[in-house]
């Protein structure tokens, strides 16, 4: 079995709709699973602490979900073509796991949904993958030959799914679709490595 990690940060909700298509694409895959997870917000309070389970969605990530898993789907609204400060804070404190090489040699893409057509998607895309690099894990892209990315007028980038939430718009067929295709890249990739090992 590969274990997808799903870890995203979502404000508004367009981000953690992304992840539940990610995770359809992951466990279209016979012998993967998905596994959602999200981070707290960062407060500027430092004394704040976040409450140990968020009142809804999925649980908070642990550093054990990110060292256990096989595979990891990164997502983050856009905040200035950058990702959300509560997603850097969480990365920031997986140290640890880099000295190790935990993550090394693991699949991994990247998705983002932001407020307006040209918001930062693709730049937003990028910050997410610069950590992952140094944690030598295996980035994944969407392909040029599937059809919703050359068809679609929102979101969709080679990088990694987008989604334009401009106005409180749901996620496109397109968009869905490329959410899907980079669950089912990331479970194929996953199994592919865990069965070469």
């Amino acid at each position: 079995m590969a274990k997808i990690l799903i870890l995203y940060y979502s404000r508004d909700g367009g981000t953690a709709r992304m992840a539940q298509h990610i995770a359809r694409g992951v466990e279209s895959v016979a012998g993967a699973e998905a596994l959602l997870r999200t981070v707290p917000e960062v407060s500027a309070v430092s004394e704040k602490v976040a409450d140990s389970i968020p009142d809804s969605g999925a649980p908070y990530a642990t550093l054990n979900d990110l060292e256990a898993c096989d595979g990891l789907a990164l997502g983050s609204p856009t905040h200035f073509g950058n990702m959300a400060a509560a997603l850097k804070y969480f990365l920031d404190s997986s140290t640890p796991l880099w000295f190790s090489g935990a993550l090394s040699g693991k699949p991994a893409g990247v998705f983002t949904s932001t407020g307006s057509m040209h918001g930062g998607h693709e730049t937003t895309l990028l910050s997410m993958m610069l950590p992952l690099m140094h944690h030598g894990m295996l980035l994944l892209s969407l392909p040029c030959n599937e059809i919703a990315l050359r068809e679609t007028v929102s979101g969709g980038t080679p990088y990694g799914p987008s989604h334009c939430s401009e106005a409180d718009a749901e996620l496109t067929e397109h968009e869905k679709r490329l959410c899907w295709v980079l669950g089912e890249r990331l479970a194929k990739a996953a199994l592919a490595l865990k069965g070469a090992s």
